[in-house]
């Protein structure tokens, strides 16, 4: 096995959204070369033969993956999986360059919100039915689609959670944790910020509210919380005109409005860790690196599943596996994507790397659930959702992002945004 030595880890759910502008309409690889666009692909019985040639997303080519890469050789011995590294940074580029090009390697790690994209140019070939839908968290298998279709299996699942500081929200008054419906949460905000600069002489704000890029993955779940949505697949429509739209910006803008977040697009883990806020809404690595950083505060802070109103909902993040329709060994490909997702392997990959499974079994088989911090991301990723499997998503989450910047910083209304962000979605539409 050969790999290629990878850069630094990065944060998996804002990995996955890094993109560059679509390409247009018309690139991508010949329809007419591989298997139609809904034939699921077939695995021949027996060991896995020849080489495997795998990209790999960030820290994902490291060693904890090479270890599996081994065992899987071990297991199939007339098989040589060669895994280089690709820096998430440049990933989508060069993804998106040797489809359209038609010179891809075997597989690779993709990140979950470019599937729909990269399927429409016709890159990956469908998913096995040998492989269950069933063995996943609906929503990560729900990132593997386009069109109803699956292209991929779930890898690493990431959706975010709130932390918060105990020995700050127990000065406000708050015993257990902050409260899990948005009217009492946001109550619980407020008693935290009163407490700012006195019984929490450090603290500055309640929370910590993303501003600009990526604000669109804490903010889209607040939507669905409210039991409404931004796009109806069925009229192929989006309805950010509705009025469960309104109540998610209205919690976004209303926690700035009351200073209850920093505006200044400052480090928030780093804020946390200082005390300067008391909550603040992210992915697992959070933990990772408070455990790390400063052990002494493992016993000031806690996880706790997102406040909602009508329903518990979260955003499905992370990773997918798939298979190029330009595979070379397409057979040994999907042997491995069948080895890397069973639920030991999936497990041991996680308790290694520190990522979530995106299987339930595998999240049991790593006794995850053993940690109290780590209960709220199981508790998500049960009520997990995929954004919009359209091809046009990078576009629409980057207009998301700029029009909760204008909100954030009070040079637009509720009511401007809403109307700009139906707006401007309708014109961009969905793509192919």
């Amino acid at each position: 096995m050969h790999t290629t030595r990878p850069t630094a880890r990065t944060l998996q759910i804002a990995c996955a959204t890094v993109a560059a502008a679509l390409l247009a309409t018309g690139c991508g690889r010949s329809e007419d070369s591989g298997p139609g666009k809904d034939d699921p692909a077939k695995i021949s019985s027996g060991k896995a033969k020849g080489k495997v040639v795998m990209w790999s997303m960030g820290d994902e080519g490291d060693k904890d993956l090479q270890s599996l890469a081994k065992k899987f050789e071990q297991q199939n011995p007339d098989a040589d999986v060669h895994i280089t590294a690709v820096p998430w940074d440049a990933a989508h580029e060069k993804l998106t360059t040797v489809i359209a090009g038609g010179n891809t390697p075997d597989m690779s790690i993709i990140g979950s919100t470019w599937m729909a994209e990269m399927a429409a140019m016709n890159g990956f070939q469908a998913t096995p039915t040998s492989i269950d839908s069933a063995d996943f968290y609906p929503g990560q298998w729900d990132t593997t689609k386009y069109k109803d279709t699956s292209y991929g299996v779930p890898f690493v699942a990431d959706t975010s959670v709130i932390y918060y500081r105990t020995d700050l929200t127990a000065k406000a008054g708050i015993k257990a944790a902050p409260a899990t419906d948005w009217d009492g949460y946001l109550k619980d905000l407020e008693a935290i910020q009163a407490t700012a600069g006195k019984q929490n002489p450090k603290l500055h704000y309640a929370a910590g509210t993303q501003i600009g890029f990526n604000a669109w993955l804490f903010w889209l779940p607040v939507v669905w919380q409210h039991g409404g949505d931004i796009y109806d697949a069925e009229t192929k429509k989006f309805t950010f005109d509705s009025p469960e739209v309104t109540k998610a910006l209205e919690y976004y803008a209303d926690v700035f409005k009351q200073h209850m977040a920093p505006t200044d697009k400052t480090d928030n883990k780093l804020n946390l860790q200082n005390g300067v806020i008391a909550t603040l809404q992210q992915g697992p690595s959070t933990g990772g690196n408070l455990h790390k950083d400063v052990p002494e505060l493992d016993s000031k802070w806690k996880t706790m599943p997102l406040p909602y109103a009508e329903q518990p909902a979260g955003l499905a993040g992370g990773s997918d596996l798939a298979v190029f329709k330009d595979a070379k060994n397409a057979d040994a490909a999907w042997k491995f994507v069948q080895f890397l997702t069973e639920p030991a392997n999936l497990a041991t990959y996680a308790k290694a790397s520190g990522n979530l499974p995106a299987s339930p079994e595998a999240w049991t088989e790593a006794k995850l659930n053993e940690d109290e911090k780590m209960k709220a991301f199981a508790e998500q990723l049960k009520v997990t959702k995929a954004p919009p499997a359209i091809t046009t998503w990078q576009q629409i989450a980057d207009t998301i992002d700029s029009e909760l910047e204008k909100l954030a910083y009070g040079k637009a209304t509720v009511a401007e945004v809403q109307k700009t962000l139906q707006s401007k979605a309708t014109s961009i539409g969905t793509g192919r």
